[in-house]
């Protein structure tokens, strides 16, 4: 079987996309954290090309900066004359003996298998991908002889009701050598309804000169469906979505519900999770087995080792989980956290830039940044580590079995020696030695008789 030829990647994005009615380049509206062009060009990377170009056009320096990727080449196309003019820009670029492979930038879901089978199909001649839709509307129809070879494409603007009931469309990907591509795009003309160069056109022209035109068959009409307005967006969206929840179940993850997932980035998870409704994840996101995370948490760059568990509403960003540890619920851990073997934050509590050792617990309503802690400390309800001057981050550090009371304020730069206790109530401005109690009280002065004088006194104001 003869090698491949070497493969240049072609993505169209230079439509404005106003359908979408927004001033933000279709391409780069979001799907599941990434704009759709991003998701385009990474499925393009998976099939090891040469070289991915993208033209561009409408808001194209936008595009070219949120895409600020090394590898990709950019072509402008400064007039929108269509999909051929628009792939014709690109070609001068592109060797006559390499492969093309023509891709949409609102086309998000393609997989690299199908476009890999499209390119093999293409050979010496053009292959496209077409697919099979129940309500073929807006789409280019693909017309076969009677022996099933593909003979054109017609654009639905241009087609009669014959054509139009047809339901094998054109989803606009084509692969063909490069050499004869730009023979075959030379030969388009704008005599159409819509007066632009069809890339469709190569397929009527390719077969007028005595070509096999391949057609490749895409069986998951999900997979080339394009993006064209927000309704069209947010299916992308679910099917996306309900794609990386099928493969976590096949991995061993439980999901409450497949439907009420949102993955953003790529989240790896061992056997045994479990994954309550309406979490989301961002970034790169791993979780060990046997750990369980709780309705409508987030999750986003974070490493959360086995048997974890995270209860409900909980923000893990940019911390490590050890195991056995436990977070919330309505929890907040901010980046360089770190939460040691059997540590646990509880309820309302927020660490930040904090190394929790094994088996400490800082329960509730407290502030822990800029610290480290030893093991098996206990910081009790509404402690703050005061580690901002205005200008300047401080450093507390607590040594292991230090107890911390309630209502404690720890001034940063501070050290707490290990096994100290320190009163509820302190403030800690020095150091402590191991072993020392800590306290910081005014005497407490009770005064008999006070409440009742008060009330008496604003009586007597009011009837002034």
């Amino acid at each position: 079987m003869p090698a491949r030829p070497p493969l240049h990647v072609i993505v169209l994005a230079a439509g404005q996309g106003t359908r979408m009615r927004s001033d933000l380049p279709k391409v780069l509206h979001g799907l599941a954290g990434r704009p759709l062009l991003a998701h385009v060009t990474a499925t393009a990377r998976a099939l090891d090309p040469v070289a991915v170009h993208v033209v561009h056009g409408h808001g194209g320096e936008q595009v070219r900066a949120m895409l600020s990727e090394p590898d990709l080449r950019w072509v402008e196309q400064a007039s929108q004359l269509g999909t051929g003019h628009a792939v014709a820009q690109a070609l001068p670029n592109v060797p006559d003996d390499a492969g093309v492979l023509v891709l949409y930038g609102d086309v998000p879901l393609v997989r690299p298998a199908t476009l890999s089978a499209l390119h093999g199909a293409a050979g010496s001649g053009v292959a496209i991908l077409t697919t099979r839709l129940e309500n073929p509307r807006g789409y280019g129809r693909i017309v076969r002889d009677d022996a099933g070879a593909v003979q054109r494409i017609v654009e639905e603007k241009d087609a009669h009701a014959g054509t139009r009931a047809i339901t094998e469309v054109n989803t606009g990907m084509l692969a063909a050598p490069a050499g004869l591509l730009r023979n075959l795009l030379a030969g388009c003309d704008n005599r159409n309804a819509q007066e632009e160069y069809y890339l469709t056109d190569v397929v009527g022209l390719a077969v007028a000169q005595g070509s096999v035109v391949q057609a490749v068959v895409a069986d998951d009409p999900e997979e080339v469906a394009g993006v064209n307005n927000r309704l069209q967006l947010a299916a992308c969206e679910r099917a996306y979505q309900l794609r990386q929840a099928d493969a976590l179940m096949l991995a061993g993850v439980t999901l409450a519900d497949p439907g009420r997932l949102d993955v953003r980035g790529e989240l790896v998870c061992e056997a045994d999770v479990s994954i309550d409704v309406n979490c989301i994840f961002e970034g790169t996101v791993h979780v060990g087995a046997g750990s369980r995370v709780g309705p409508g948490c987030l999750l986003r760059d974070c490493i959360v080792a086995r048997d974890v568990c995270i209860e409900a509403y909980s923000v893990i960003d940019g911390a490590r989980l050890e195991a056995g540890a436990r977070v919330g619920p309505f929890a907040r851990l901010r980046p360089e956290t770190v939460l040691g073997p059997g540590a646990r934050a509880g309820n309302f509590v927020e660490l930040k830039k904090a190394e929790i050792g094994a088996g400490s617990k800082v329960n509730h309503l407290s502030y822990v940044g800029d610290a480290i802690l030893g093991e098996q400390v206990n910081i009790g309800a509404g402690t703050i580590t005061c580690n901002y001057d205005g200008v300047h981050k401080h450093r507390t550090r607590i040594g292991d079995g230090v107890f911390i009371g309630s209502d404690t304020q720890l001034v940063a730069p501070v050290t707490i020696g290990d096994a100290c206790m320190v009163a509820a109530g302190t403030t800690v401005t020095r150091d402590a030695e191991p072993d020392s109690l800590v306290i910081s009280r005014t005497e407490q002065t009770n005064l008999p008789g006070w409440s009742e004088r008060r009330r008496r006194k604003s009586g007597d104001s009011e009837n002034r």
